[in-house]
């Protein structure tokens, strides 16, 4: 394991009556995605502005390349860059402005004219801020989050707005990022964003972490389970498919049946005792459990935006 990029020990922040991260602790390692996941409210973007020095803990340490982001904030403007959940620029300010002014902030930035030929920004050099659309603010956000050439990047809900295309596109991005030995720390409610790009997730509830591992880890060590669903072409019994060894659960809602369990062979064993007892059917598809299954499990609760 590399080392710590980030060191959180018993992070603790309060706003008058209401407690939004309670004793939080973790680790965050040179070169990977590292996702925080949680309902808004869940104390994701106090934990990620307290890291970013931006706001100042109650209680706990937290430690960014070995300092504290309160003490040294100078330093770690240099080697971080941040993309927060709410940001705003002048809406007059042209693309290459933008770009432009926050260059002259650093020593040694990045060649902005690269950043916009990356970011697929180029023919919107001379587009004023108001202009862009939604997934063009984004790109040019990340741009000035770049422009530093930082070591370690925050994206605070980077896709929350986006269409399909543009999220994945968003996906790219954040893994050629990685890609590049960099570090990546993300916050996000949408569970497939977490657990199609993350090395390691965190999931925050109520201002706690309740589960931390990689999304293969969490989803097997919680027991999520395997579903087969599919439609009857005819009324028929399906005992046959709570006979099978794994089947935790049948459901019948009208012509359409689900069957959950455990163990790899489950749709095999489903299709071949349904076969073996004549009944026929469609539309037969498999789900697999995911993060939102774990969220579930360990919360209590589903996943709302």
């Amino acid at each position: 394991m590399c080392e710590p990029v980030i060191q959180v020990e018993h992070l603790r922040k309060v706003y008058g009556p209401t407690v939004a991260v309670d004793d939080v602790s973790f680790e965050v390692y040179q070169g990977e995605i590292f996702g925080m996941v949680g309902t808004n409210g869940a104390g994701k973007t106090t934990s990620i502005e307290c890291i970013e020095g931006l706001r100042q803990q109650d209680r706990g340490s937290i430690r960014v390349f070995g300092v504290d982001p309160q003490k040294e904030i100078h330093d770690i403007r240099r080697k971080v860059g941040v993309q927060l959940q709410e940001s705003q620029l002048q809406p007059r300010l042209k693309v290459w402005e933008a770009l432009d002014l926050f260059a002259s902030f650093y020593e040694s930035p990045l060649d902005w004219e690269k950043l916009l030929e990356q970011l697929g920004l180029s023919d919107k050099r001379n587009t004023a801020f108001a202009s862009l659309s939604g997934g063009q603010k984004q790109r040019l956000q990340i741009a000035l989050a770049l422009i530093n050439d930082p070591q370690l990047i925050f994206f605070d809900e980077l896709t929350t707005g986006l269409d399909p295309q543009a999220r994945r596109a968003m996906w790219d991005l954040i893994r050629s990022i990685r890609d590049q030995g960099k570090t990546v720390f993300l916050t996000t409610h949408f569970m497939d964003e977490a657990e199609r790009l993350c090395d390691r997730v965190a999931i925050m509830d109520k201002g706690k972490i309740i589960a931390l591992d990689t999304p293969e880890n969490l989803i097997q060590s919680l027991g999520v389970q395997s579903r087969v669903v599919f439609t009857l072409k005819e009324p028929h019994d399906i005992a046959c498919c709570r006979s099978l060894s794994g089947v935790t659960l049948v459901e019948q809602n009208g012509d359409r049946v689900l069957v959950q369990g455990k163990g790899d062979m489950l749709v095999v064993e489903v299709v071949t005792v349904l076969a073996k007892a004549g009944i026929r059917f469609s539309d037969l598809r498999t789900e697999q459990p995911n993060l939102e299954d774990v969220f579930l499990a360990v919360t209590g609760h589903k996943m709302k935006d």
